[in-house]
């Protein structure tokens, strides 16, 4: 007890959104202070040394790199896929943000999906004490996020969260501190990129990189078609005779790309709605669902999901940081967030 108090007094504490695309960090009394790719990159030079890049130098990699640098992405759908590199992953940005101070062990609430198993959350809380950590929270994302939105998740009202992130989709309906009904798929934003992929394969016999998918969805990339169409060169290997070739895309083909599996979002969230009891559907009618994650960037989203459900959607301002700030919301309610955790 006395050496949790002791390092719980050197340390700065920790809420850490770790997710399949980017993770962020929280540091309590200072908000966001750490945004970057969930990617490892790593040089073998022999038995015992290596070198490594993580982060924003480890994407800039993926793609460019020769034979002796493998890239990791140690999370894959909102899971620990590879415990060591989301181990040293963790390390770097943990002591990033203290600024290289190894001594230092923070206490760290840290997000997983609802449909995490108990080993998968298991995996986790060890990555995280592996990574420096003195004492670990694993919350649920759709839970912070809603505090992150600022709703009112500890009075009797029920309140919808749609998050959107790179590996899963969530979607929760939380009431008293408790998540009363969640559900979660492996469509969204990674499976977005590859729809685009493979649609300019297809139908363009134009190879290019999901890093470029990417680009495509956030500069043209549509949930619906409206009277706006916007359009973007592409650079990419044709197939047919392997020389470089650019094509222009249009909204209109990112919006057919992608169709079905936005189809697929929005049905998650109708059988959500399909599942609510009665009183809490009228909740949720008065107050709307929140639609947060990367995701809800992808225009027109929320209209898509408005249309399709009949019930008013709010994007809060950031979505992206949403998940992390509600988790660093708990940081000041160590009471509410052992509740939450049932701890």
């Amino acid at each position: 007890m006395l050496l949790d108090f002791i390092a719980s007094r050197i340390s700065k504490d920790l809420a850490i959104d770790l997710g399949t695309a980017n993770t962020l960090v929280f540091a309590r009394g200072k908000g966001i202070v750490l945004n970057e790719p969930s990617v490892v990159a790593v040089r073998k030079k022999d038995k015992r040394t290596s070198e490594i890049w993580i982060g924003e130098e480890a994407k800039k990699m993926i793609g460019r790199v020769p034979g002796s640098i493998e890239v990791f992405r140690p999370l894959r759908e909102g899971v620990i896929a590879n415990f060591e590199m989301a181990s040293l992953m963790l390390k770097f940005f943990i002591q990033k943000v203290h600024n290289r101070k190894a001594f230092v062990k923070p206490r760290v609430i840290i997000t997983v999906p609802s449909g995490v198993t108990p080993v998968e959350r298991r995996a986790v809380r060890d990555a995280t004490l592996s990574a420096g950590a003195h004492e670990v929270f694993v919350v649920e994302e759709a839970m912070a996020a809603a505090m992150g939105a600022g709703l009112p998740v500890t009075e009797p009202l029920s309140n919808m969260i749609v998050d959107i992130g790179g590996g899963t989709t969530e979607v929760a309906i939380i009431s008293l501190t408790g998540v009363v009904y969640s559900s979660s798929s492996k469509i969204a934003g990674d499976k977005l990129d590859t729809d685009i992929l493979d649609y300019i394969r297809k139908n363009f016999s134009i190879l290019i990189g999901s890093a470029t998918a990417e680009q495509i969805k956030v500069l043209v990339g549509r949930a619906l078609l409206d009277n706006e169409v916007e359009e973007v060169d592409v650079k990419g290997r044709d197939l047919m005779d392997g020389i470089p070739k650019t094509i222009t895309i249009t909204s209109l083909d990112v919006t057919q790309a992608i169709m079905d599996s936005v189809n697929s979002i929005v049905d998650l969230v109708s059988q959500a709605m399909e599942q609510c009891p009665p009183e809490l559907t009228a909740d949720i009618i008065d107050t709307g669902i929140v639609l947060t994650g990367g995701g809800a960037l992808l225009k027109n989203m929320n209209t898509r999901i408005r249309q399709e459900i009949g019930v008013p959607v709010v994007v809060p301002d950031d979505p992206l940081s949403t998940v992390a700030r509600g988790a660093g919301k708990m940081l000041e309610d160590i009471d509410l967030l052992r509740e939450i955790t049932h701890m």
